[in-house]
C-alpha cells in the first residue's frame, strides 16, 4: 500500500461543512460534533482508504450521566453504514473518533457526502443528556 502524503491530500480537494460550535444555550449536557476531517488516505492503486478523524465537545454547563449510551451515526445517501462509541463527557471535555471510508481511486473529487449525526440512546428521554440537539449534525463532502 502506498501512503499519499500531506502534499497530495492538498490536491484532493475536499470541502467541509460544519454545524458550528453552538454556544451553550441551555444549562445541562450539551454534546456537539465540532469536526470531521480527513487526516489521511492510503492506496492500494484501486482503493482510496480516507481515514477520517471527528471530534465531539460537551459545550454545556454540566456533565453527561455516566451511563449515558450516546454514537456518532455515520450515513451516505441516507443509510446509516456505520456508528462510532462517544463517551460520557464533562464540560469543556472532547472525545476524538475515527473511521475510514473506501473508494475508487477513480471516483470524482467533491462527490462523497457523509452525514454525522449525534444520537443519545440513554438514558431517556435523552435531553437532560444533550440539551441543543441543533449542534448535533455535521456533513463532509470530499
Amino acid at each position: 500500500m502506498r501512503q499519499l502524503t500531506l502534499g497530495t491530500l492538498a490536491l484532493i480537494a475536499f470541502a467541509q461543512v460544519s454545524a458550528p460550535l453552538a454556544r451553550a444555550s441551555c444549562a445541562g449536557a450539551d454534546p456537539s460534533i465540532a469536526s470531521v476531517a480527513v487526516s489521511g488516505v492510503t492506496s492500494d492503486g484501486r482503493i482510496n482508504r480516507y481515514l477520517l478523524k471527528g471530534r465531539v465537545v460537551n459545550v454545556g454547563q454540566r456533565k453527561q450521566a455516566s451511563n449515558v449510551l450516546q454514537f456518532v451515526d455515520v450515513f451516505e445517501n441516507g443509510i446509516k453504514i456505520d456508528a462510532k462509541s462517544i463517551l460520557p463527557l464533562k464540560p469543556g471535555a472532547s472525545f476524538t473518533f475515527s473511521y475510514v471510508y473506501q473508494r475508487s481511486v477513480y471516483a470524482g473529487t467533491g462527490t462523497a457526502d457523509l452525514v454525522f449525526q449525534l444520537h443519545v440512546h440513554q438514558p431517556s428521554p435523552a435531553g437532560s443528556q444533550n440539551c441543543d440537539s441543533t449542534n448535533d449534525g455535521f456533513t463532509l463532502t470530499f
